[in-house]
């Protein structure tokens, strides 16, 4: 944040009538000042309004409901006649993951009142009997997924009806993708909702008359992304197709890109194209598939997550669902969506320390931009994104532009610099570039896909089981092994020496996957 004087127009987190003790949590946090969300959404909550929120992913919109929710819940305990112990607070969100992340926060948060409010999460499947129990107790707030929800209240081991004071659905816009509409109607008797959402789609408008009396609604003027100092977003040229081919060549094998990065292609074809392409030159990436089991997208992303891979390919489906179609298709589309409930579940689990966002494919509307790049520059980590333009996409991408805000700062700095480049240093890759073009053919691509999703699949049913009993193996599993285009170079034939070293040749199922598939 700037130095100086803290602006005086803003409000502080002591100037909000906290609670003592969770003012001393939010200093052990290291938050200075509250982020836009925080200021605008905590007072309101305190006054008992009801909230509909935008705010984007890592804009501390956690907070922004977890704080007016201890503090009414401490207020509570703390004035008048003693109230009996019961679920005042419910924290709906749409994955397992999402739901251990907000249980952590509202933890930390509670940290100085943990023996006056209790927080449970019953988002997991597995552990009903122990969740059960935890619910006799009745804790102060619960925190789950709406099927999970739903499973407790129809066993009766979670009572709502007398005691539900708060209600927050944190990534409104997600819990609908997942097609959890009928659980949530069965939900809603509510005093005090809080909706927080990425997006306003139709979804949570519907939603919004559903749960909320009579709210406001904050559509933060914040951009949906960082600023220049935190994110930094450049656009370069390709005069032709095989230069965004060359281009990424470059910057991956000159390691011009540090750290982990997300290539955002626009079709699942791209995709294997670009990652064969890659593949012949030592590259690996994953591909991120929506047509392979949701089990092994969920495990690609939490590999990524704690370093095994530098690079993963995605286009907008996997990442963020049916929310970038644009306007749904009449009356069918009711349909479509119901049949892929998991198709957003990638936005659920989100990708960690992403330091690079390249976007191969320019994104083919300003929300695709807008998604694609919140990925990096999360919480306050720095970030970057590289757009490659053909010049046939000079009119999309002033669309994008403006939908940026086009320039940031008094000195009208353009917010998608032009990357300098040379592209004549590199011209003497390009008989390299082409010719490893050229035996990425239709054919090796649609090989390279099937048997992907053909191991995949092997390991999803074979290795559920054996990863039951040996969970520590599941971080073995690789999946940005060489695919083999149809014309392999020689060097590329042997299988490498990593697969030796990281132990996969003493577990016996993995030799068998092999000859399987050949």
């Amino acid at each position: 944040s700037s130095g100086g004087m803290a602006d005086p127009d803003k409000l502080g987190f002591q100037d909000m009538g906290l609670d003592p003790r969770l003012l001393q949590a939010v200093a052990d946090l290291g938050w200075q000042r509250p982020t836009l969300i925080q200021e605008k959404a905590i007072s309101l909550a305190l006054e008992g309004k009801d909230l509909l929120a935008r705010a984007r992913t890592g804009s501390g919109k956690t907070a922004a409901y977890a704080i007016p929710m201890l503090q009414l819940l401490l207020q509570r305990k703390a004035t008048g006649p003693v109230i009996e112990q019961a679920v005042r607070g419910l924290v709906l969100v749409p994955t397992k993951e999402l739901a251990r992340q907000a249980q952590s926060m509202i933890q930390q948060l509670a940290a100085y009142c943990a023996r006056d409010i209790r927080v449970a999460n019953v988002s997991a499947a597995e552990d009903s009997a122990s969740q059960r129990a935890v619910l006799m107790e009745k804790p102060d707030v619960v925190v789950g997924t709406p099927s999970r929800i739903l499973n407790h209240l129809q066993q009766d081991n979670l009572k709502l009806r007398d005691s539900l004071e708060l209600l927050v659905v944190d990534e409104a816009d997600l819990l609908f993708s997942f097609g959890f509409e009928e659980e949530l109607k069965s939900l809603l008797w509510i005093y005090q909702a809080f909706l927080m959402s990425a997006t306003f789609n139709e979804d949570v408008q519907a939603l919004k008359e559903l749960v909320l009396h009579n709210p406001v609604t904050l559509k933060l003027q914040e951009s949906q992304l960082p600023g220049p100092d935190q994110l930094q977003q450049f656009q370069v040229v390709c005069e032709t197709e095989e230069d965004k081919f060359l281009l990424l060549y470059a910057l991956l094998k000159l390691s011009l890109i540090r750290g982990k990065s997300l290539l955002f292609v626009n079709t699942l074809e791209r995709s294997y194209r670009l990652r064969l392409f890659l593949e012949q030159f030592s590259i690996p990436t994953c591909v991120l598939n929506g047509e392979l089991p949701l089990h092994s997208r969920c495990h690609i992303i939490s590999q990524f997550n704690q370093g095994f891979y530098d690079c993963v390919i995605a286009t907008d489906t996997e990442v963020l669902g049916t929310l970038v179609k644009g306007k749904r298709r009449g009356k069918g589309s009711k349909k479509d969506k119901a049949s892929d409930p998991e198709a957003g579940v990638a936005r659920g689990i989100d990708f960690h320390y992403v330091s690079a966002v390249l976007n191969f494919d320019l994104p083919p509307t300003p929300e695709a931009y807008i998604h694609r790049a919140g990925r990096t520059a999360r919480a306050n980590n720095p970030g970057t994104v590289l757009t490659f333009v053909l010049p046939t996409e000079q009119s999309l991408l002033s669309k994008i532009e403006e939908a940026l805000g086009g320039f940031s700062g008094e000195d009208r700095v353009p917010i998608l610099l032009p990357y300098q480049f040379r592209m004549e240093e590199i011209e003497g890759f390009r008989y390299r570039c082409r010719d490893a073009m050229r035996s990425v053919t239709k054919q090796s691509i649609r090989e390279a896909r099937l048997k992907e999703i053909k191991e995949e699949l092997l390991h999803s049913e074979k290795l559920k089981t054996y990863f039951e009993d040996n969970p520590r193996d599941l971080q073995l599993l690789r999946h940005d092994l060489p695919l083999h285009p149809a014309v392999v170079k020689p060097h590329l034939g042997h299988v490498p020496d990593y697969l030796g070293e990281c132990g996969l040749g003493s577990l016996v199922f993995v030799p068998q996957l092999h000859t399987q598939m050949q």
